[in-house]
């Protein structure tokens, strides 16, 4: 299992950068940042099979790859403002984490707002007499 691998490799760094901080603090925040990178491209080819999955789903069921890309866009965006968010805030810069943090929500909204608008054009639409 892959989280077995994962989990392993994400205590034996954190037990390393624990003693590493005591001598090197660079190098230990070096060491989670280049884990915590080498954790998300291993993932990279299982996203890609859930994004195959999803985009065939999709057009089995007729769904605009336009609202697709869109949703899949969010989603990334979400989970690249939370790592960012987490490694600044591991390098003790909390306010510029919470500025990315904010960018992400700002980002996800403006994406959405199309989403939305078709959402309440249709909902507006179903209305008799609407």
């Amino acid at each position: 299992m892959e989280i077995i691998q994962i989990a392993g490799i994400a205590l034996i760094s954190t037990f390393l950068a624990l003693i590493i901080k005591e001598q090197k603090p660079n190098f230990a925040f070096l060491l989670i940042v280049f884990v915590g990178c080498s954790i998300f491209l291993f993932l990279v080819d299982q996203i890609n099979q859930i994004i195959v999955m999803i985009e065939k789903l999709a057009v089995n069921a007729h769904v605009n790859m336009v609202y697709l890309e869109t949703i899949l866009k969010i989603i990334g965006i979400a989970y690249i403002a939370e790592f960012t968010s987490h490694i600044t805030k591991d390098a003790g810069q909390g306010a510029i984490a919470a500025k990315v943090e904010l960018a992400g929500k700002i980002l996800i909204l403006a994406m959405a707002v199309p989403i939305l608008t078709v959402m309440i054009e249709t909902i507006i639409n179903m209305i008799p007499g609407g």
